[in-house]
Parts: C-alpha cells; structure tokens; sequence
C-alpha cells in the first residue's frame, strides 16, 4: 500500500481550510490516508519576506472574490471571519495536544471543528477562551485542553513541526507531499488527484 500523503495547514489560512474540506475524500479515492500536520508560517513569511494575502490591498480583493468562487464550486461553507488574518497559535496547539491526548484522528476533528468555526461560520477562534469554546463544543475536555495549551511539550512539537515544515521546503499553505511530490495551494487539490489516478 502506497503511503501516507503529507498534509501540511495554517488553521490561518482560508485556503488551507478548503483543502481541509477535500483532502481525505481525495486520498481515500485513491486508497492512502492522510497526515494533517499544523504549522505556523509566520516563520516561512518572514523568510522569504512575504505578507498574508489578506494584508495585501490588491491581492486581498482578488482573495475575496476567489475563495467565494472556490467555495461555491466545491460546495464548502464560507464566511470571511472578520478579522482575517488571525494568529493561529493557541488553534494549532489544541491540534497537537489533540493528537498526544488521543491521537491522530482526534486531531484531525480538533482541526476540523476550528476550521469550521472561523471559516465556516466566521467565528474568532485565536484568543484561549475561543479556542476551547470550539474544543468544548467538539467534545473534548476543556480544562485539560487549557492545561495543555500552556504545556511545554505542545509548544515544543508546534515548533518543531513548523521548523521540520520549512526544511522540506514548505513556505505556504496548504502545502501537500505526495509520493516525494509538492502541491502548493488549494486548486492544487485536482492535480494531486489526477495524479494518484494516473500515476507518473
């Protein structure tokens, strides 16, 4: 059986969260599962000196009006949260403190449910209290999600995983491996699928 594909997301990012909402059916079409790792890229931005696209007057515009165009092909609910961007740093340690409480699968709920709520209902969920709303709603354990959103070991994995991201060269999200192969962005989602179909 092939392997696992890699994929890499800023709860941040919009583009992120629509690829969030295709990733598994793809991979599933074509008998693989996925490996959702979250990732800061503040660090990969500062970098290369880029900026959010949201902060971009111009590019912001077209953002707008292509997630909305994105979204409504795919069928995916999407509200533009209105402080976009967020820091995503409390979110993406909720993830992994979801996957070291009760593994892999946890994690990719704890991810989805904060998807959801920024940008499928456009709720703030950068502030600890946000986030274990969320958490909370979700099922999962409140008071030992706030505990483990301070925990050394969470803020140590989140680091390590944003810097092991950077290394193989991820400088965006969503950012997907494949086989040893790179797919940059949410529209990239149809490649990768042609070519788990095709192979090559």
């Amino acid at each position: 059986m092939a392997g696992p594909i890699t994929f890499y997301f800023d709860i941040a990012s919009p583009y992120a969260y629509l690829a969030s909402q295709r990733i598994d059916g793809i991979a599933a079409r074509h008998g693989r599962t996925v490996d959702w790792r979250a990732i800061l890229l503040g660090p990969a931005m500062k970098l290369n000196g880029g900026r959010p696209v949201n902060v971009t007057p111009m590019r912001a515009a077209y953002a707008r009006e292509d997630l909305a165009r994105l979204a409504r092909i795919w069928g995916i609910a999407f509200v533009e949260p209105p402080n976009l961007p967020i820091f995503a740093l409390r979110p993406s340690r909720a993830f992994y403190w979801a996957q070291g409480a009760e593994g892999p699968e946890a994690a990719r709920r704890m991810a989805q449910a904060l998807f959801n709520a920024h940008f499928g209902r456009g709720e703030d969920i950068q502030e600890e209290a946000q986030t274990l709303d969320v958490a909370e709603a979700a099922g999962f354990d409140r008071s030992a999600l706030a505990e483990g959103l301070n925990d050394q070991r969470i803020k140590d994995r989140l680091r390590a995983e944003t810097d092991a991201s950077m290394t193989r060269g991820v400088f965006g999200a969503p950012w997907v491996i494949a086989d040893g192969r790179n797919y940059w962005g949410a529209d990239r989602l149809d490649i990768l699928d042609r070519v788990l179909a095709e192979g090559g």
